[in-house]
């Protein structure tokens, strides 16, 4: 379902990872290591079409890909019930019954997106994953204002709900979400910042 290959992408104009390949079929998840600034969220965002590689090739059906940044995407003067079926109507779709008890939002239904603690809206804005239906799900610190239990009820619907049901997840996160997923360190593909070229292991999974 996505397939990178010899992948190098740039922050700024200036070469930041090189030669990153791996490929993941169906209900497989990837988690993505390494020290803050390496580039984690730059490879994610290229994954997603967001901005060019300098070299490589993704290969994924654009209309399976859904990038989540640490922005939550909330509308302050919704409720709740009206942001999701928002963000549903935007993908052609309608609000699940199982996301209200998936990310703890049935008695949040109708608290205005601007009222939400940061918990909250972290979990509203995680609950629209959900909703849009896309396959290949590329997360940046998803956990982020989360408390323990949240973190939780998110690793779990994200290994029951979406893993179980043949979608693929690549996670950039420096805690541990329980997963049965191998981990990829990124030091290693650091690029040269005068240079940049393909080419690596690859990890098949």
């Amino acid at each position: 379902m996505l397939d990178v290959r010899g992948l190098a992408v740039a922050r700024g104009g200036v070469p930041v990872l090189e030669g990153v390949s791996f490929r993941l079929s169906a209900g497989a998840a990837l988690v993505l290591r390494g020290p803050n600034g390496i580039g984690k969220t730059t490879l994610l965002r290229t994954i997603a079409g967001l901005q060019p590689a300098l070299a490589g090739e993704v290969e994924a059906e654009a209309e399976t890909l859904a990038y989540a940044s640490h922005r939550d995407g909330i509308k302050a003067t919704l409720t709740v019930a009206e942001n999701l079926a928002f963000w549903a109507e935007v993908y052609g779709r309608t609000v699940p019954d199982d996301v209200w008890e998936a990310f703890d939002l049935h008695d949040l239904r109708d608290r205005m997106g601007g009222t939400l603690s940061a918990g909250q809206t972290r979990r509203l804005g995680l609950a629209r994953l959900g909703v849009i239906g896309r396959r290949v799900l590329l997360l940046d610190e998803p956990t982020v204002s989360l408390d323990a239990a949240s973190v939780r009820r998110f690793a779990g619907w994200l290994a029951e709900r979406h893993l179980g049901a043949g979608g693929v997840a690549v996670i950039a996160t420096h805690i541990d979400l329980g997963l049965d997923a191998p981990e990829l360190d990124l030091t290693p593909y650091r690029a040269d910042p005068h240079t940049a070229t393909g080419g690596s292991d690859e990890a098949f999974l």
